[in-house]
């Protein structure tokens, strides 16, 4: 797939979506996929320049499935925090997979609309991906 060449991170520095996706194949072989056989990897870059990564995590009791972004927004929390700036998710294969919706409102909160998802349509905000979303500012400005 080939992404856009003047995609930025908060420095102005190019986002270097190849790493990412790289870091994507490589943690989505550590998913635990027993019963889809459905592994998933995502990597995310921080506004301070870490990557973070993120394997599903299935179970038996499906509906307490952990997707990839689960664990990467874990990986985000518990290294300290900060900002999703460019995030990609890929699957078995290496080929770029969309978040669920539950996935997407996570992303939202820990990137908010400029984020910059790889798409299988190529490079969107998170405000195009996930319009009108629901989030922090609406528990106050709706309270």
């Amino acid at each position: 797939m080939s992404t856009s060449q003047d995609t930025h991170d908060t420095t102005g520095s190019p986002i270097d979506w190849e790493a990412l996706r790289a870091a994507a194949r490589e943690i989505m072989t550590k998913a635990y996929a027993p019963y889809s056989s459905f592994p998933v990897g995502a990597a995310a870059l921080v506004d301070d320049g870490r990557v973070v990564v993120g394997c599903n995590v299935e179970n038996a009791a499906y509906g307490v499935v952990l997707c990839a972004e689960c664990g990467l927004v874990s990986s985000l929390v518990a290294s300290g925090g900060g900002r999703l700036v460019a995030f990609t998710c890929v699957d078995r294969h290496g080929s770029t997979l969309m978040p669920c919706g539950r996935c997407r409102q996570l992303l939202w909160e820990h990137g908010g609309p400029g984020l910059q998802v790889e798409t299988v349509s190529g490079i969107k905000t998170m405000d195009e991906v996930l319009p009108d979303a629901f989030g922090p500012s609406d528990l106050v400005e709706r309270a």
